[in-house]
């Protein structure tokens, strides 16, 4: 599984990770779920929509380095506008980023492999 890892102080904190690889995932994104565990990343994204959701998110905009270049909660309904030089979006349920440190200008670690593993 793939992780997140958001720098901070003392220790980071890692969050496990769903990435939407296709277009048709990143279509369809969190909509029909009840919750989402971690986050979800949407690569090659720059705008998102919560039309037909069913639960508030939160949506960090992240540049081509995953620095965040801003981080909104949107309601279920709401249409987001594309930010400029955002290149990935990460949502999670609202609420939660606050809680990892995700906030502007934090640069995230993406790992798509998840954490390593000895003797792998």
């Amino acid at each position: 599984m793939a992780t997140l890892t958001v720098p901070g102080s003392g220790s980071p904190f890692v969050v496990p990770l769903e990435v939407a690889h296709s277009p048709r995932a990143r279509r369809r994104g969190l909509l029909g779920r009840e919750g989402v565990r971690g986050a979800l990343l949407l690569p090659r994204t720059s705008a998102v929509h919560t039309l037909g959701m069913r639960f508030a998110v939160d949506v960090a905009y992240l540049d081509r380095r995953s620095r965040v270049l801003a981080v909104r909660t949107m309601r279920p309904g709401r249409v987001g506008l594309p930010r400029l030089r955002a290149r990935r979006v990460l949502e999670a349920e609202a609420g939660a980023m606050a809680g990892w440190g995700v906030r502007r200008g934090v640069r995230l670690v993406v790992d798509l492999d998840g954490p390593a593993r000895n003797g792998a």
